[in-house]
């Protein structure tokens, strides 16, 4: 067993973090998920003794953050990511010690040396796994980069956009936070990341809670659909010493609405034109019949996590219990479903919502 959690010497391309529940999938460390949840895709972070250069208000591996420990032992969305080296997790998925996990995804940071060595890594994953995602700084590569992540080995990108509105990244993620990200750079990598990786082939993430309206984020789920990529939602949680570590979780039912709209929008079945807001941007119509949109409901997919998929798996990056802690699980508050939902979670996210065996009223009945 090869685990690093202090800081020194042990830097990326010979060495990555990775989650808890990756350890705990690949057998490197003790553990087991609720309700035998299983983990199908690994996630790689790049790491650097000096970190990552951004300053995003909400993330917990921020420039920003209010921490006394070096970056590399800093928690991220609540746990945390120790070090291990890359050639172990080649052995163990190669050697067949996680069978379940399906997908690798290596993250990037934004850091100079993260151009070149996001590379490396996914060129060394690539020959023990078919399906190799990488989540992409745009800010630091550009379109012949994407073209070079290609021949690497990978078939995926995501790109974190975060933010439904530009003056909410700004905010966040730019100049309201002395951040070098910009909105336009990103939505530009979306475009180069279809036109290179393929339609369908690149996912951007989108935080549901952190400003916007729900009217806002079901329109730029939109845009993402309309440019040939596809929306990984996620629900915001405050990140402690993070800028943001007094927000609020957005209520629950917000996040079930604009989750079962992003599912309806990038599976074709509406459009954000068709739906109706209220004057506060709160959803009130789906824009399709209340009997389809009620066996939608009781499928359960539009509750589970959204994410690029793996051979068998629509969402292989499953990321179990990520958007909530284990005890919001166990009392019915699981943002994301890292499994399809049962009969049971299917009635709690219906009363959630304020529905018990379809909407109320639809304009489309």
């Amino acid at each position: 067993m090869v685990i690093q959690m202090k800081t020194g010497i042990r830097q990326s391309p010979d060495w990555v973090r990775t989650s808890t529940a990756a350890v705990m999938t690949m057998g490197i460390a003790p553990g087991r998920f609720l309700n035998d949840a299983k983990l199908h895709c690994l996630n790689l972070l790049l790491t650097y003794d000096e970190g990552c250069s951004a300053r995003c208000a909400y993330c917990g591996l921020s420039r920003s953050r209010d921490s006394k420990t070096p970056w590399a032992d800093n928690s991220f969305i609540r746990v945390e990511w120790p070090t291990v080296a890359v050639d172990e997790v080649v052995s163990k998925i190669r050697d067949g010690d996680c069978p379940a996990v399906e997908r690798v995804c290596v993250s990037m940071v934004t850091n100079p040396r993260a151009f070149n060595d996001t590379l490396t890594v996914v060129a060394r994953i690539s020959p023990v796994m078919e399906r190799v995602s990488a989540l992409i700084t745009p800010t630091i590569i550009d379109r012949d980069w994407l073209v070079d992540l290609k021949e690497a080995g990978a078939d995926m990108v995501g790109i974190a956009v975060d933010a439904a509105t530009e003056e909410i990244f700004d905010e966040t993620r730019g100049r309201g936070v002395r951040g070098p990200h910009r909105w336009d750079r990103y939505w530009e990598s979306v475009s180069e990341s279809v036109e290179v990786f393929g339609i369908m082939n690149a996912g951007v993430h989108l935080i549901v809670g952190i400003g916007e309206t729900e009217r806002e984020m079901i329109e730029t789920i939109q845009r993402v659909h309309d440019m040939g990529a596809f929306t990984h939602l996620f629900s915001f949680f405050p990140e402690v010493g993070s800028l943001m570590q007094n927000s609020h979780q957005p209520p629950i039912e917000q996040y079930r609405r604009v989750q079962l709209a992003r599912y309806l929008i990038d599976n074709g079945s509406a459009g954000a034109c068709e739906m109706t807001f209220d004057h506060d941007g709160r959803l009130n119509d789906y824009g399709i019949k209340e009997t389809a949109l009620d066996k939608i409901i009781s499928q359960g997919y539009p509750f589970m996590t959204s994410g690029c998929h793996g051979k068998t798996l629509m969402n292989a990056c499953n990321r179990p219990f990520g958007n909530c802690t284990p005890l919001q699980a166990l009392q019915g508050q699981m943002r994301n479903f890292p499994y399809k939902p049962r009969i049971n979670d299917i009635k709690i996210v219906r009363a959630q919502m304020g529905i018990q065996s379809g909407l109320v009223s639809s304009e489309n009945s």
